[in-house]
Formats: C-alpha cells, structure tokens, sequence
C-alpha cells in the first residue's frame, strides 16, 4: 500500500500489471459465463427459441453476481451523427463482454461477423457467439476477440 498523499506514476510496469489484471479479470468472467451457459444447456437442451435461452443466461447470469444488460440498443455513429438502426446486442455482461446467442442448426460466417460489428461499434473487446442448438454446448461455442492484446487471442 502507498503512503498517504503518494502519488502514483503511470510506469510501463504499471501497464502492464494492468493490462494482466484485466486479461485475468475478463478470462474469469468469460469462464463464469460459459459455466452458466453450460448450466442452461444442461437444464433446457436443444431446439428451444433463442429468447427462451437469453431469458435463463439473464436469470442466471444475475444470480452469479454478474451485471447483465439485455437487448441493449446499440446504436451507429456515421459522420458524427449517432443513428438508432435497430441493432440490439443480445446480452452485454459488465459492459465488456458481449454475448450473441443463436439457436440454429449450424453457426455461419454472418454470424461470426455479426459480433465482430458488434464489437466494434461498441468498443468491446471480447465476445462470445453460443448456439444452443447442438447436442453438445463446446461445440456450439466461440470466442471472438476485437483489438486486444495479443496475449487474450
């Protein structure tokens, strides 16, 4: 701990202890996340709606301790002018890890660019794509990373 009225000086080390705190901090939530999803997976199976899925990853994300932000409008800035198109990211955990979730028979590029555009226009750095309609959810699940250290790739 630093004596009282130290300033701290922004170092290289403190940016990089930073930078690991975060990577640590993201990976943890990314686990909790994926545990939860697996949860859900386990308790409802295949084949429902994507909204039914979203409406468990909410209840159980929240029990988890997590903040959780559903259909979050996300909107576009074109020329400096911010524009509601419609877009809606499905869930938005502790405003830094986007969740898109699917319920098809198979994930397609769209889909996978469909949340790197998310992530983008949001300034996220992390993003998870998981189709619920598979038998097993691993493979169903894809990690999506937007501008971020090399370390988190």
């Amino acid at each position: 701990m630093d004596p009282p009225g130290h300033k701290k000086v922004f170092t290289a080390e403190r940016a990089e202890t930073a930078e690991i705190n975060k990577e640590e901090r993201l990976n943890k939530i990314t686990e909790t996340i994926i545990g939860v999803a697996v949860d859900v997976h386990r308790a409802m199976g295949p084949g429902l709606l994507e909204s039914a899925y979203e409406a468990c990853m909410v209840y159980d994300l929240t029990h988890a301790g997590l903040k959780v932000e559903h259909q979050k409008p996300l909107p576009i800035i074109y020329r400096g002018v911010r524009l509601d198109c419609g877009y809606r990211l499905d869930l938005v955990i502790e405003n830094e890890i986007i969740l898109e979730l699917k319920s098809v028979e198979r994930l397609l590029p769209i889909h996978k660019a469909q949340l790197i555009s998310y992530l983008k226009l949001s300034h996220c750095n992390i993003g998870l794509l998981i189709n619920f309609n598979v038998r097993i959810l691993k493979d169903g699940i894809q990690r999506i990373v937007n501008n971020f250290p090399d370390a988190l790739r």
